[in-house]
């Protein structure tokens, strides 16, 4: 098995590109260490350097990690139809090829569902579910923009300071984290990304699940006072969901709060894994 920390001197989240069934390649970024393993989801029109500052955090902290691009996104492959069904059976191949049993998830928007999915279905050992929920996950005006941009417009990002304005309005925080995450995850200019997106339309966790197995790990849910998509309210409702939920709200983040706090977001997971290795 390779372990990308062989090339300490490139970037670790270089990865490399895995064939992990016929017609489906996942861009993978992969470092042993200790258990339990973080396994980074990213979000919709997203990619896997998304998750760099956690990334970059734990490895330095000797943690087993994990990054991917999902199928459609960022380098690997696209589907040739989407479901949360695949990209779970994907998530299940890769966890096997390295190794890796019961994960802390930690879940980015759109990433949230696939999170929750997979681990109604296989033992994790905590989830991070960050600005993403499990209903009404789709703002009135998602849909026709996204079907726009697929049919076409999304040909403008090609132009010059187009895509330096959609980044102003995704976050108003001018920090070098912000610059290098525009930088490694512009507007996709590719139409996958964006059919990738239809599978959350109308997606509602509670109702898919009304036998669903009741999670018993500690579940961190995170929410930004700046995020029209996912909201304070429904920050708390979603981990009052579970037994061990716990809500951390950042008043002045949006929704890219990931790169915005970069430090609060990294110590709270770190807090979420020493509850995890002490009491769990």
């Amino acid at each position: 098995m390779n372990d990308s920390s062989c090339t300490a001197q490139s970037d670790p989240l270089a990865g490399e590109l895995i064939r992990l069934r016929r017609r489906v390649k996942l861009q993978v970024s992969y470092h042993t260490g200790k258990n339990p393993s973080l396994v980074f989801l990213h979000g919709g029109l997203g990619n896997r350097f998304n998750w760099r500052s956690q990334y970059e955090f734990f490895l330095a902290q000797g943690q087993a990690i994990l990054a991917y691009d999902l199928a459609g996104h960022g380098q690997s492959t696209p589907y040739p139809r989407y479901s949360l069904g695949r990209h779970q059976r994907d998530l299940t191949r890769l966890l096997k090829r390295y190794h890796i049993q019961a994960p802390i998830l930690c879940c980015h928007s759109y990433g949230v569902p696939l999170g929750l999915e997979w681990a109604r279905k296989h033992q994790v050992s905590g989830l991070v579910l960050v600005a993403g929920g499990t209903h009404n996950l789709d703002p009135w005006w998602e849909i026709p923009l996204i079907k726009f941009l697929a049919w076409g417009g999304r040909y403008l990002y090609h132009l010059p300071g187009v895509q330096y304005l959609t980044n102003r309005l995704s976050s108003s925080h001018q920090k070098e984290e912000l610059e290098q995450f525009f930088a490694e995850s512009p507007v996709p200019t590719e139409s996958e990304p964006y059919e990738a997106l239809e599978i959350f339309w109308g997606y509602n966790f509670w109702q898919r699940q009304r036998s669903h197995r009741k999670l018993k790990v500690p579940v961190l849910v995170i929410s930004g006072g700046n995020d029209s998509m996912f909201t304070e309210e429904m920050g708390a409702e979603l981990a009052a969901k579970f037994d061990y939920g716990q809500h951390l709200h950042l008043p002045e983040a949006g929704h890219l709060l990931i790169a915005e706090y970069p430090e609060i977001v990294n110590r709270a997971i770190a807090d979420l894994l020493e509850k995890i290795e002490n009491d769990f």
